[in-house]
């Protein structure tokens, strides 16, 4: 076998002759046993002895170095929306448009996807030279994206979601808006590589938008009631105020009526952010927690936009294919073993 060149990686080498089979390609160790196959089947054009071929080289069934012209769909760095095609003890495999799936080491993984999901991926190279994939595309989803200019409130989107946090959860567009979902605002605990349904809520000075799987009228509670925590927060978590409170009381204080406070209150009750003593309404400890959480997701957003500020223009010519239109596996590719 030739002991430069190896498997997952990009090559450009020389056609020394032809068979029935296909091609013979420049091993580079000047022994003819280790020339490399380019099979009749792997060639997306003519070649002729003498040509200069990139080439993708994997291992055939036998464990010979083999070469396709079939290269991936994405350059090293840039982004694609992809399929797990294969799991191992190791990671998993996925496709990209080459003869053989690209390996994901666990190390580069969010969560642990399973065949047949799709998971946005970043094409690099590792130590070793060998082309692999990583989830962890959040710089490259900044440079991709683009202002939510167009984008309404109340305007429904798909988006892919790429990255979870502790706060909730980063999705990207065929628009190549990123958007942030709470997690107070999924219907359910949403995965990476998932494609959800989601409803825009708010635009953000730095172009991305918030958004909500809630239905609106939900949404109109948790308004009430972020109006009531906010409230609480600032009468250090004790407000005498409570469901047997008068509506006079209450439409001076929160502008809302008292059906739409008592309606607010059960929901947070629910939750277990307040009780209620003595009418009284009191902080529980998951209602700090929840103040918490928030006050921690405004700071990081507001570090997250000088991040995106101070990013540079991505290249013209090196689009990292963000747009789902561009983001097409390439042809299909039998991806085994």
């Amino acid at each position: 076998m030739a002991s430069e060149l190896m498997e997952n990686t990009i090559a450009t080498l020389k056609v020394l002759r032809k068979s029935e089979q296909g091609a013979f390609l420049d091993g580079q160790t000047g022994n003819t046993s280790d020339d490399i196959l380019l099979h009749n089947d792997q060639q997306t054009d003519k070649v002729a002895i003498g040509d200069e071929v990139e080439v993708f080289l994997y291992k055939d069934p036998k464990g010979r170095l083999t070469a396709s012209m079939r290269l991936p769909a994405m350059k090293i760095g840039q982004i694609g929306y992809t399929e797990v095609i294969n799991t191992t003890n190791f990671g998993c495999f996925v496709e990209v448009g080459t003869e053989r799936g690209i390996f994901m080491p666990h190390a580069e993984m969010r969560g642990r996807p399973q065949v047949g999901e799709k998971v946005w991926v970043r094409l690099y190279t590792d130590k070793s030279r060998r082309l692999a994939v990583s989830m962890d595309v959040d710089d490259e989803m900044r440079r991709a994206s683009k202002p939510a200019v167009e984008a309404t409130i109340g305007q429904m989107v798909q988006g892919a979601v790429y990255n979870l946090t502790g706060d909730g959860a980063f999705l990207i567009t065929p628009e190549r808006w990123i958007a942030f979902m709470h997690r107070s605002e999924m219907t359910h605990t949403v995965k990476v590589g998932e494609m959800v349904s989601a409803r825009i809520t708010f635009k953000r000075d730095d172009g991305r938008v918030n958004v909500s799987m809630r239905p609106i009228k939900e949404k109109a509670l948790l308004s009430d009631g972020d109006v009531i925590m906010n409230y609480l927060e600032e009468r250090n978590g004790k407000i005498p105020f409570s469901d047997s409170s008068s509506a006079m009381l209450i439409k001076d204080k929160f502008n809302i009526s008292k059906a739409a406070f008592k309606r607010a209150l059960g929901h947070l009750m629910k939750e277990r952010k307040i009780v209620q003593e003595d009418g009284w309404t009191l902080l529980t400890d998951d209602g700090r927690k929840f103040l918490d959480t928030k006050r921690a997701e405004a700071e990081k957003l507001a570090l997250e936009q000088t991040e995106t500020n101070l990013q540079r223009e991505q290249n013209s010519a090196d689009k990292t294919g963000a747009d789902q239109s561009n983001i097409k596996s390439g042809e299909d590719t039998d991806n085994k073993d």
